[in-house]
């Protein structure tokens, strides 16, 4: 596509924005790419030189599978790793210039996310919902109960205590109820625990879905891949065809596409993420 047709694009975004009854934003991986935090080069080499020296690893996801012969060393890596992605400020603005953007709109946030920037960059707590997880919590192992467990406190000694790649035996965290070491709440695999606040959340999702079937919605899809389609993309698609006044946007680096059935309510937009959201509020007339 040509710059001249993403740049209309942009202006044609920004007049489906200022006229949508609600905005419903479906947020992945590129989204926080976007906002700074990158899962490989400079910024994961200056903060796991160690591990990258011991392992060769290549990024932060795929280190985050391999199997540590020691918890202490298990969450010496865990430790650091929560700790950059889910309590330190994003290094770029991109969340605060989309809240800018749907703050006086009646909208909500479907999001694979985990690294909890919704939230923290204001956006209501009431219109989050968090599919797949949080760094911030653990949860059991097995897991024997349904319930999380917020780990900050745990998480910032981990990396002040940390020595030699490991962080001290006292420090891991261990199941209150049956002893058996915690681990993220991460939808990894069946294990993942969806607690009462994810099911709070679930229903808040599905009540706002269902109050808008006949509205001027704007499903608006930023940085989806292709490691999970069918939380957020997918149900878009679906859902744009179905719903006779809704449209669909996509922005994402490289990677915004939309399916033939639906190209006519579609807005397509194959660049950076933070670039676009810096020029909507320009476009708009």
């Amino acid at each position: 596509m040509k710059t001249t047709d993403q740049n209309n694009n942009i202006y044609a975004l920004s007049k489906l924005l200022n006229s949508a009854e609600a905005v419903i934003i479906g947020a992945g991986a590129g989204l926080s790419a976007s906002a700074g935090f990158e899962y490989s080069g400079e910024r994961f080499e200056k903060n796991f030189a160690d591990f990258i020296e011991k392992y060769h690893f290549g990024d932060m996801y795929t280190a985050g599978f391999y199997p540590f012969l020691s918890l202490e060393e298990h969450w010496a890596y865990w430790s650091r790793h929560i700790w950059l992605n889910r309590f330190t400020p994003a290094p770029k603005p991109v969340y605060s210039d989309l809240l800018n953007l749907v703050k006086n709109k009646d909208y909500f946030v479907l999001t694979t996310n985990v690294d909890h920037m919704f939230q923290k960059s204001g956006f209501d707590k009431n219109r989050l919902f968090y599919t797949q997880g949080d760094y911030g919590l653990w949860q059991c192992s097995v897991p024997c109960h349904a319930k999380t467990y917020d780990n900050e406190a745990v998480v910032k000694q981990m990396t002040e205590q940390q020595l030699n790649m490991r962080v001290p035996g006292s420090l891991i965290p261990l199941c209150p109820v049956c002893g058996k070491p915690m681990t993220m709440n991460l939808r990894c695999d069946n294990t993942f625990v969806e607690d009462d606040g994810w099911h709070t959340a679930a229903k808040r999702y599905n009540d706002f879905l269902s109050n808008h079937k006949r509205s001027k919605v704007l499903f608006l899809e930023l940085g989806i891949g292709m490691n999970t389609p069918s939380i957020v993309k997918y149900s878009f698609w679906k859902k744009t065809y179905a719903w006779p006044f809704a449209s669909y946007a996509c922005v994402n680096l490289n990677e915004a596409y939309a399916p033939k059935e639906i190209e006519a309510k579609s807005i397509c937009i194959n660049k950076d993420i933070g670039s676009v959201l810096k020029h909507l509020p320009m476009s708009v007339i």
